[in-house]
């Protein structure tokens, strides 16, 4: 019976000092007068999670099998923070577009190597940040694409940053400890 009601007692949600007066009213109650034997000790640890900033992992190997994993991975971050369907795919895209780069040319053909990314949810922006350690290259400076001129007359390669640029509000690359380091943030 003591067990059941101190499960009923922490699941209740209340700041650490209130809990603690609970606690120990429960003690009291169940003893009912009787003379303490032995001591006592609480120890309440309230977790303040910052309302400001959320954090979320997906680490994949640089395999472009494993791509449909980052539709998933955005689409829950878009329900928790309920984003519209077409923000949601223009972010899809935009993860796709920058991750796909790093798995076909970061790292040599067979390499294994990791992706890193990261999203923080901050309470008017989203910001990805992906990670990998293959060969440097940055594309925040990568040229621009003239999309004006027709595609058989255009140079190989660039829609997928020119994407990125369009479809996000800041991209900033940085190398870090001999790892490219890719900082994508939506508005929202």
């Amino acid at each position: 019976c003591g067990e059941k009601r101190m499960v009923t007692i922490l699941g209740t949600k209340r700041d650490a000092n209130t809990l603690l007066a609970a606690i120990e009213k429960a003690v009291n109650e169940f003893v009912s007068g009787a003379p303490q034997s032995d001591d006592l000790t609480v120890l309440v640890i309230h977790f303040l999670a910052h309302p400001a900033q959320v954090e979320r992992h997906l680490i994949l190997h640089n395999d472009i099998q494993q791509i449909p994993q980052l539709a998933e991975f955005v689409e829950t971050i878009a329900d928790e923070k309920h984003l519209s369907q077409n923000l949601a795919m223009n972010l899809i895209l935009a993860l796709e577009e920058a991750v796909t780069n790093v798995i076909l040319y970061a790292y040599p053909d067979g390499a294994d190597g990791l992706v890193d990314v990261e999203a923080i949810l901050k309470p008017h922006s989203l910001e990805f940040i992906i990670t990998d350690s293959g060969v440097p290259f940055d594309p925040s400076t990568a040229p621009d694409v003239d999309i004006t001129l027709p595609a058989n007359e255009r140079p190989l390669g660039g829609l997928g940053i020119y994407l990125v640029r369009q479809l996000m509000d800041e991209l900033r690359y940085q190398r870090v400890n001999d790892k490219n380091v890719l900082s994508m943030t939506k508005n929202i």
